[in-house]
């Protein structure tokens, strides 16, 4: 049965994909407000699964109704708070509200505060909501630690030698580090969390090497950072990091110097008559800038792509269409919609193009 579901999928039309898409986006969504609101109803009822055998509504999910873990306490905890805010399965239903979000926001609603706080949170992002639980209820700063973490070792040697040591550096007043050496497995996925409005920490992991130049830039910065806070540290690496990457990949300058041929009479950069697909310091910067260094891409339902990572110049008109290297003609695209907007001008690229230096979706 699956099998065919997923020939009958494959068979769509375009637009029928995305309108059946739609539709079980929607029905999904119905269900679990609907799943959540018999929840709520269970909650008052444990003698219900008591009764037949499950010590918790926990239990009783992910047992009897087959949920994840994970699924069960978003779920529980969404139940929960519609029991004492019925509002909340509304903005559930219209989609406006996530149960992750219901979920993260949960213990911080009152009576007194809640119409407000989901007015707020309508539509938001995870990280947005984590952001307003931060406001909600702000942590104070990470204090700077130094200490080693246990030295894993290999589960098919167990007697053999253990690793090198990890250690943890937790920079104050932000910033939260942890240090390993590259032999490790992979650490986890790398932390950046509000904690109170307009402060964040993040936590990442670093090897052995990158500990020593911590240690040694701890040393020289010693008068200008007195405590070596690792947050301050990290603030000015990345300042000087910033400036350098915008320099490389835009020709951001203070003061941008014009370009003066050595001979004009033979230099044919400028000459009126050529062509390149060259763009500009000075397009590519203002372009940046006008686009908010996200892709301008808009469809015709007037969405916007929000994505800002693979980002590319973009010819509005293309260049192969004798489209300009201007501010007016150039725009910044992700690396999905360029090759969109390229593929409904020249066509669909064939299975044999290999397009270099790139591994994105």
């Amino acid at each position: 049965m699956n099998t065919n579901i997923l020939v009958t999928a494959a068979t769509l039309s375009d637009q029928d994909l995305l309108t059946r898409l739609e539709v079980l986006a929607s029905k999904e969504r119905e269900a679990s407000v609907e799943l959540v609101a018999h929840l709520a109803a269970l909650d008052g009822r444990p003698a219900l699964y008591a009764g037949r055998g499950y010590g918790s509504l926990f239990t009783y999910c992910t047992q009897a109704l087959r949920l994840s873990e994970d699924a069960a306490c978003t779920r529980i905890a969404a139940a929960r708070a519609c029991r004492r805010l019925p509002l909340i399965l509304d903005l559930l239903a219209s989609g406006s509200l996530t149960l992750t979000s219901v979920r993260l926001l949960a213990q911080h609603l009152t009576a007194e505060n809640h119409q407000s706080v989901l007015a707020k949170a309508k539509d938001r992002s995870r990280r947005e909501i984590e952001a307003l639980v931060a406001e909600l209820a702000p942590r104070p700063d990470v204090p700077s630690t130094v200490r080693k973490l246990p030295c894993p070792r290999s589960a098919a040697a167990p007697s053999a030698a253990p690793l090198p040591t990890m250690h943890q550096v937790t920079p104050a007043p932000e910033v939260t580090t942890s240090l390993s050496p590259s032999p490790l497995p992979a650490a986890p996925r790398p932390i950046v969390r509000a904690s109170a409005p307009d402060r964040y920490r993040v936590q990442f992991t670093i090897g052995l090497e990158t500990n020593e130049k911590l240690r040694r830039v701890q040393a020289l910065l010693r008068r200008e950072i007195p405590n070596g806070d690792a947050g301050a540290i990290f603030d000015r690496a990345l300042t000087v990091l910033l400036e350098k990457v915008e320099k490389t990949k835009l020709g951001a300058a203070a003061r941008p110097r014009q370009r003066q041929p050595i001979r004009p009479e033979t230099d044919k950069v400028h000459r009126p008559t050529a062509r390149s697909r060259h763009v500009p310091q000075e397009v590519k910067d203002v372009v940046w800038r006008r686009d908010g260094g996200q892709c301008a891409f808009v469809a015709p339902t007037g969405h916007r792509c929000t994505e800002r990572t693979f980002l590319e110049f973009h010819h509005v008109q293309a260049y192969a269409l004798q489209g300009p290297a201007t501010v007016g003609n150039i725009s910044l695209r992700c690396w999905r919609h360029n090759q969109y907007e390229a593929e409904l001008v020249f066509g669909a690229r064939g299975p044999s193009i290999v397009r270099e230096g790139y591994t994105g979706p």
